[in-house]
């Protein structure tokens, strides 16, 4: 006799809903013939690096959040459930957001979406957030001067807490060192344990 195993469909991770690409809610969304296109196909770890971080280190600011690069969004998500934050999310990819939305009404939160590309976010756009977060953004060759300019616009804007996640790519860490010249930003390792295992490190500036 065959026993079948039980797909997962769901994790729980630091009071968040995260589903799997299995999920009912998200093969509708995919059903509807939504496709993104820039790696937007699932939850990424580094975001859960993101949650454990900021659950553990609260920051002083958060009123509004910009999540850059959101992705399915979880970061912004759990920053608008836990810290109450009014929350932007911003991808280059707007079929993204469905499952974004998606996600958002699992955890029983709204949050704003944005299409635009790093780039694009002036200094004038940055000043309104307390706090820039992202994750696994910086995954491209080509990433790494677009995201580098990002920081330092927000850093210009005075956003006051910049907090960005990755495995260590070595794109990562190219700019990451560059903003620790410019900026003193702090490189932190960091692994998180629980339903999800991730490890990486964590790119802080705090600008307050």
């Amino acid at each position: 006799m065959t026993t079948r195993t039980k797909t997962r469909t769901e994790r729980r991770f630091r009071g968040m809903i995260m589903p799997t690409a299995s999920h009912p809610a998200i093969r509708r969304v995919r059903r509807q013939g939504k496709h993104p296109s820039i790696h937007g196909n699932k939850l990424w770890k580094s975001s859960c690096l993101l949650l454990d971080y900021l659950g553990k280190h609260p920051p002083s600011h958060s009123g509004t959040v910009l999540d850059a690069g959101c992705g399915w969004g979880i970061a912004g998500i759990w920053c608008a459930s836990r810290l109450g934050a009014e929350v932007t999310s911003m991808d280059a990819d707007p079929d993204v957001f469905p499952y974004l939305e998606t996600v958002a009404t699992l955890n029983g939160v709204e949050t704003r979406h944005l299409v635009k590309r790093f780039e694009q976010l002036t200094v004038r756009e940055l000043a309104h957030y307390d706090m820039l977060i992202a994750a696994d953004i910086c995954f491209w060759d080509e990433l790494v001067k677009p995201v580098t300019n990002l920081v330092n616009r927000a850093v210009r804007a005075g956003v006051k807490h910049i907090v960005i996640a990755d495995p260590e790519r070595s794109t990562f860490l190219e700019m990451a060192q560059g903003c620790i010249q410019r900026h003193c930003a702090d490189l932190l390792p960091w692994r998180c344990r629980g339903s999800v295992e991730a490890r990486g490190a964590i790119m802080v500036i705090e600008n307050a």
